[in-house]
């Protein structure tokens, strides 16, 4: 019982550390607090959304989240976390993200979801679950192009 408690506060403040640097900003995010190994991508197309695209390697993780809020106002935002889950080495946080999109002040609400897995104070997994669709209406003030292809043919 005591084992699970520590490893549950270890994930936790693995975890908590990410947040804390995505926060401050910080898109370059210790080796402590970033995936070790990425492979994914993130719907779209880069010219609809410029942190669209894969994400195949560790290194393009901080990019991504560099890319991603450079489009957002941080002093009109706000991020609130409504539940975090802990099982084993795995961690599941969902929030709500307050976002103000800075090229035309939109203002708009989206429930996001993170998985991560955290191995020797590593994250190894991130997945991020949003609504992608949402985000390109209020970023581009129209959604998607019908001539962008949602995903790869």
């Amino acid at each position: 019982m005591a084992h699970e408690q520590a490893r549950e506060a270890y994930v936790r403040e693995t975890v908590g550390r990410f947040f804390r640097l995505l926060r401050e900003g910080d898109s370059s995010a210790s080796p402590t607090s970033s995936p070790r190994r990425s492979t994914g991508s993130y719907p779209g197309d880069e010219k609809v959304l410029a942190w669209g695209g894969r994400r195949m390697r560790r290194e393009q993780v901080p990019e991504y989240f560099k890319t991603l809020g450079s489009a957002f106002d941080p002093a009109k935002g706000a991020t609130s976390m409504d539940k975090f889950l802990v099982d084993g080495a795995d961690a599941l946080a969902l929030c709500t993200f307050s976002l103000v999109v800075k090229a035309n002040g939109r203002h708009f609400n989206m429930p996001v979801a993170f998985q991560f897995t955290v191995e020797s104070g590593h994250l190894v997994r991130l997945h991020l679950y949003e609504d992608t669709e949402l985000v390109a209406r209020n970023v581009t003030g129209s959604g998607w192009d019908r001539e962008v292809a949602w995903w790869p043919h």
